[in-house]
């Protein structure tokens, strides 16, 4: 065990604040500085406080000196972009262990058609596709098609970057949208993956992996649709539960052996062993498990209900270190029995335009609750308020789903400011 560890943790969300939360409960760190942050990490938790610095959010040359500087003993990476630009590799040049892939490794979320052609190569069960660079071939293909398409922007787009078209006629207009000069994912959507449309419940699968051995939490069930009933745009994720009651050992057991086992196996073939925590979209399907897609770090909505799910003997801290270290196998991964459920609380009109700058009222919240800040910061006079799309993660944890799923709801109701609202049915489906 590390002892008198500083833990540099990147990132501004839920999920940083509920990694910030569990890490300063392990007994072999010291201090989490976490950078940029948001106000639930600038205050209120023994040994979390955000990093104060003028650098650049990107500037991971500048950050891994100041790290050195800090005496910093492991950085854990949260945002996709920080990880899919290599930031793993200005850590490793200045001797800090970074709990992130490397920049090639994170080519399996970077772009989409890399990762289907991966999975193609190594057998790995997933939709029927297609790679388009031109609108013209695409839109042609969607005319022919015989089934649903789906449509994946091929880079990074804030987790918004598929659409699930219902007809041709939207299919077309979409593609139109997504691949034109300036379109909505910018340049995330130049390229795109056609795929077929798979019938099925979608599942969260978050590994830990040092590159040899890897081990998995309990499955998470996301929501990712805005509006209740899976209605709406897509979006991050509006809330999740875990463990997911239909996912049973022997599905799990069919996903790691087909689909994560040949994952790590194909990537240290390649050449580039995965250090880190993938996070694999999984669609269990009439035919068997499918990946629907790869993240190459932890999830957010997922985490928020994976912390509530550690027990308390866990040293985060010790996992995160075994991963980057090569010795996951001799560190305990202990799980509390019961469930976790999350419900996010968002801006009136997230995913599209919203307001920013909305006073918070909270309040305390009850037992086996916590409060996960996401868009918010603190005025120059110290008043609360929203910054972003997702402002609060509200979980939760219950001996039952039932009391999981009643606790997290009953907790949104410390949270108040205008426009604010959730979906009512997360894990009712």
């Amino acid at each position: 065990m590390a002892e008198n560890l500083i833990i540099l943790l990147i990132g501004k969300g839920a999920r940083e604040h509920a990694l910030a939360w569990k890490l300063s409960q392990a007994p072999s760190v010291k201090k989490v500085l976490v950078f940029p942050g948001n106000a639930g990490t600038e205050q209120g938790h023994v040994k979390v406080s955000n990093l104060e610095t003028n650098l650049k959010a990107a500037d991971y040359r500048q950050l891994a000196k100041l790290a050195t500087e800090l005496e910093v003993g492991l950085t854990v990476v949260g945002p996709d972009d920080a990880v899919v630009d290599g930031i793993e590799g200005f850590f490793k040049d200045v001797g800090i262990p970074c709990f992130a892939p490397t920049k090639e490794a994170a080519e399996l979320e970077g772009s989409k058609t890399f990762a289907k052609d991966f999975m193609a190569k190594y057998k790995i069960p997933t939709a029927a596709y297609r790679n388009f660079d031109d609108i013209e071939s695409a839109k042609a293909y969607v005319q022919e098609a015989d089934h649903r398409v789906v449509i994946k922007a091929d880079g990074l787009a804030a987790g918004k970057g598929v659409v699930l078209p219902e007809t041709k006629q939207e299919a077309i207009y979409e593609l139109e949208s997504i691949m034109k000069d300036g379109g909505k994912f910018a340049t995330a959507g130049s390229s795109v993956v056609i795929e077929e449309f798979m019938e099925g419940d979608e599942i969260s699968i978050l590994t830990f992996s040092d590159g040899k051995t890897f081990r998995s939490l309990p499955p998470g069930q996301d929501h990712k649709r805005v509006f209740e009933g899976n209605k709406g745009p897509n979006t991050g994720g509006m809330g999740v539960y875990s463990p997911v009651p239909f996912v049973t050992e022997a599905i799990l057991d069919e996903i790691n052996k087909s689909i994560l086992q040949p994952t790590f196996d194909g990537l240290e073939r390649e050449g580039n062993p995965f250090v880190g925590l993938l996070f694999t979209g999984v669609m269990i399907t009439p035919q068997g498990p499918k990946v629907i897609e790869y993240n190459v770090r932890f999830g957010d909505p997922e985490t928020q209900s994976a912390m509530m799910l550690l027990s308390k003997d866990t040293d985060l801290a010790d996992v995160l270190l075994a991963c980057t270290s090569g010795t996951l196998d001799k560190v305990s991964l202990g799980i509390r029995p019961g469930f976790a459920c999350n419900v996010v609380v968002a801006s009136q009109g997230y995913p599209g335009k919203y307001a920013t700058g909305v006073p918070i009222t909270l309040e305390t919240c009850p037992k086996d609750v916590q409060i996960f800040h996401a868009g918010t910061y603190r005025d120059k006079s110290g008043c609360l308020r929203t910054g972003g799309g997702r402002v609060f993660s509200v979980a939760a944890w219950g001996s039952t789903l039932q009391e999981a799923v009643d606790a997290a709801y009953e907790g949104t109701k410390s949270v108040q400011f205008d426009g604010m609202f959730s979906r009512k049915d997360i894990a009712f489906r």
